[in-house]
């Protein structure tokens, strides 16, 4: 299967949904640019596309190279209450670079709000309001393809969330950072689903905070919750590309490793081709990745998913299926690899015989 040629006319994302289309997310910035030197932890916000565009735009080039449909604004926790002044230049360069970007492909671009920082304290629902359409009215400027909520760990925020870019009549999306405990609030994940389907959004489902399987898990729930109620929506995932079995209700942010100690977790390739056939085969259309998540997971997806898409992405033609290009090795064992059967039953060691495989929340 040859890997794909140069941009066609865009459908967008409804258009592309509803006909059954499979669509890439792409993977995790904070992250990746934190270790790269660009982003400071603590508040995780995304100065980096006004101070470093360049590596920005380099990591969008990368996962659309590996498959990503859609280029999601850096702009996680860029309104506001926590960028002051910055938060408008902030947003607006964030949608060039993705346009810019997304313009060399098929992509389409995503502008991306999140959780506000003042919810737990006040909830006030008009001031909170107001942050997210500040935030929307930058990305109504920049004609962004469709919008996404995402992170949010509270049900009623998220629903205030999908109000509001619903005013705009731009498609919709709405990811919870929860699992299948529910929001913080005790909510199930089944009756988080129908509030936000009830409130309008078109795309429904879950990112970050929790690992491949576990995420699952949760979009079963809400699927069956949003079947129960007779709503209709199409769903979307994007996991951590780490293994977070022993998360608690907050997920990995509570885990004794986060964020500078995760590398021990982080999933393989074959790792994430199971998870988007498994993620497919319940029903979502939508798949990609959150923190962790590197260019080369969103291939894995997208290499799994090919037979479904028809074609390749563009970073596959430097990588064999299932390691075939092992078969180039000169010693027999490495080349004994070069086959499926291996590489899915593999149970990779860390070379940390002293730690432990599982971790204790602190909370």
């Amino acid at each position: 299967m040859a890997p794909a040629g140069g941009p066609g006319t865009k459908k967008g994302i409804l258009e592309r949904l509803d006909s059954g289309q499979v669509v890439i997310g792409d993977g995790g910035f904070l992250l990746a640019l934190e270790k790269r030197g660009y982003v400071k932890a603590g508040l995780w916000t995304p100065e980096a596309v006004c101070e470093h565009p360049d590596a920005v735009r380099q990591l969008h080039m990368e996962f659309l190279r590996a498959g990503a449909d859609v280029m999601q604004t850096f702009t996680f926790s860029a309104s506001e209450d926590t960028m002051e002044s910055k938060w408008e230049d902030v947003n607006a360069a964030a949608c060039d670079l993705a346009r810019d970007v997304a313009g060399k492909g098929d992509a389409l671009v995503a502008g991306g709000i999140c959780q506000t920082s003042i919810y737990k304290y006040h909830k006030d629902e008009a001031r909170i309001k107001k942050l997210f359409r500040q935030q929307i009215e930058v990305f109504v400027r920049k004609n962004v393809d469709f919008l996404i909520a995402e992170y949010f760990e509270h049900v009623e925020e998220a629903v205030w969330a999908v109000e509001v870019l619903k005013e705009v009549g731009k498609p919709v999306a709405v990811t919870m950072c929860i699992g299948p405990e529910g929001d913080m609030c005790g909510v199930a994940p089944g009756d988080c689903a129908v509030k936000l389907g009830k409130a309008g959004a078109d795309i429904i489902g879950v990112n970050c905070r929790f690992g491949p399987w576990t995420s699952l898990q949760t979009m079963n729930l809400m699927k069956a919750g949003l079947g129960a109620a007779g709503l209709r929506a199409h769903l979307m995932m994007q996991s951590l590309g780490f293994h977070t079995p022993d998360c608690g209700k907050g997920g990995f942010v509570d885990l004794p490793e986060y964020p500078f100690g995760l590398e021990p977790r982080v999933a393989t390739r074959w790792d994430i081709q199971k998870y988007a056939r498994e993620a497919y085969n319940l029903g979502v259309r939508y798949i990609g990745g959150c923190c962790g998540f590197e260019p080369y997971h969103i291939r894995a997806i997208a290499e799994e998913l090919a037979p479904e898409r028809g074609f390749l992405p563009p970073a596959s033609e430097k990588h064999g299926s299932w390691g075939s290009g092992l078969n180039m090795h000169t010693k027999p064992w490495i080349r004994a690899r070069a086959r499926r059967e291996y590489w899915e039953n593999l149970q990779p060691a860390s070379g940390r015989p002293f730690c432990p495989s599982l971790s204790k929340p602190d909370a």
